[in-house]
């Protein structure tokens, strides 16, 4: 009794070979092939480049958030005070940040004074928003104290401040030049309310990474800002930083318990999620779109394959009457269309790594041919367009474009196991 061959069989990959490997002129490997291979290559790799750049712009914008901002911020809800003025500062700062501090899951609490003043050096003006915040809680700022992106003495802050490089570039001043504030709410006198101009020594000049943060913040010992915005004995609100940011909503109502009566808490998700949002609505909406490019680029297996087969009918009528069967038929034209899918993919997602492993230099390139100005972080927020390479992306591109590729090949790969080898050979 004859032995039935398994699916696949080596004589299946052996026909599928001689019929990629046989010139055009012998019906075999058409353009259209060479075109949706390419296709694939190009779609695979467009779709692994972009899910990387996504990838990498949310969490450069997120660590820049994270490493420069608070996690969540509590403030004083208004009040007024025996002379009929608004406040909304915390007297008791000290007593609340430690309550705050002594969450699970907090790792610090610091006592803020915010202002914005004018910052004038060389004939230069800028508009500067200052942080009044003690040395100690200043270092836990990563993206401020990070000593690769900064310069100066952080020892000294005590005695000046630190000013973000947007700022000094726009003042034109270094460490060890003085910088004038000048704030509109200065000294009460008979006559009104005058401008209050002090000079600070710069000490330390940070890149927190954000264009909108280097450009506008200053940070000012907490006691000298205290004085200086005529806060003495009181914080604007408190900075708190956690252990995992990404809970930071479930933190909150604990935070604002522990923060006291007329407390009031804003998370830097509050702060940024609409932005968040956003970004992962144009992801979604930027995957579909690319996706219809994958599809696109498959169905032209389905055109090359058409062809393989109608090239082919005379052998496949010959091979049916040997004793093929229709499965076998089918397996073997469904290799030659899956082999294009296979090649296409891997070559695909060999360029979309290489692309984000190597995309400052092909920045640098680009920036470069284009005269420069490619990238405004006035604009984009962050200086560089980042890449991050995550594999859970390079399988989901695999998955789709292999997945599209063997399903449209089954279709024209059934039409020649269907074929009738007596029409095959009618006109031989």
């Amino acid at each position: 009794m004859a032995r039935t061959p398994p699916p696949f069989a080596p004589f299946e990959w052996m026909i599928a070979w001689r019929y990629l490997r046989a010139r055009r002129a012998e019906g075999g490997v058409s353009v259209m092939t060479w075109i949706s291979l390419i296709g694939i290559t190009l779609a695979v790799f467009a779709l692994i480049a972009t899910l990387s750049v996504r990838s990498g712009f949310r969490a450069e914008f997120v660590d820049t958030i994270l490493g420069s901002n608070a996690h969540v911020t509590v403030y004083s809800s208004a009040r007024v005070d025996e002379q009929g003025r608004t406040q909304r500062t915390f007297e008791d700062y000290t007593e609340r940040a430690q309550a705050v501090a002594e969450l699970p899951g907090v790792e610090r609490a610091a006592p803020l004074v915010k202002g914005q003043v004018m910052a004038n050096a060389n004939g230069r003006n800028a508009g500067v928003e200052v942080f009044g915040i003690s040395a100690e809680d200043l270092q836990g700022i990563r993206r401020v104290v990070d000593p690769e992106t900064g310069y100066g003495d952080l020892a000294r802050f005590g005695e000046g401040i630190a000013l973000g490089s947007g700022v000094a570039r726009e003042l034109g001043v270094d460490v060890g030049d003085q910088v004038k504030l000048i704030s509109p709410d200065g000294v009460k006198t008979a006559f009104g309310v005058s401008p209050r101009v002090k000079a600070y020594e710069v000490v330390w000049v940070f890149t927190a990474g954000r264009y909108d943060i280097d450009r506008t913040r200053a940070y000012m010992p907490f006691d000298e800002a205290q004085l200086y915005f005529n806060r003495e004995g009181a914080a604007d609100e408190l900075e708190v930083m956690v252990d995992d940011p990404e809970t930071v909503d479930a933190m909150a109502p604990a935070i604002q318990q522990a923060a006291g009566q007329g407390a009031l808490v804003w998370t830097w998700q509050d702060a940024s999620g609409g932005f968040l949002r956003a970004l992962e609505v144009e992801d979604n909406v930027m995957f579909v779109i690319l996706s219809v490019l994958v599809l696109i680029a498959t169905m032209n297996i389905v055109s090359g394959l058409i062809m393989l087969v109608k090239n082919k009918g005379r052998d496949i009528g010959i091979l049916r009457t040997m004793g093929l069967t229709e499965g076998s038929v089918l397996r073997v034209f469904f290799i030659c269309g899956a082999f294009t899918g296979v090649i296409g993919t891997l070559l695909g997602v060999i360029l979309g790594c290489l692309f984000a492993i190597y995309i400052d230099p092909i920045f640098s390139f680009v920036n470069y041919v284009a005269g420069g100005g490619v990238w405004d972080p006035a604009v984009r927020g962050i200086y560089a367009l980042p890449a991050k390479l995550q594999w859970g992306d390079v399988f989901a591109a695999m998955a789709l474009s292999l997945g599209l590729s063997f399903i449209v090949t089954i279709f024209p790969a059934r039409r020649a196991a269907r074929m009738n080898p007596v029409e095959a050979l009618r006109y031989e």
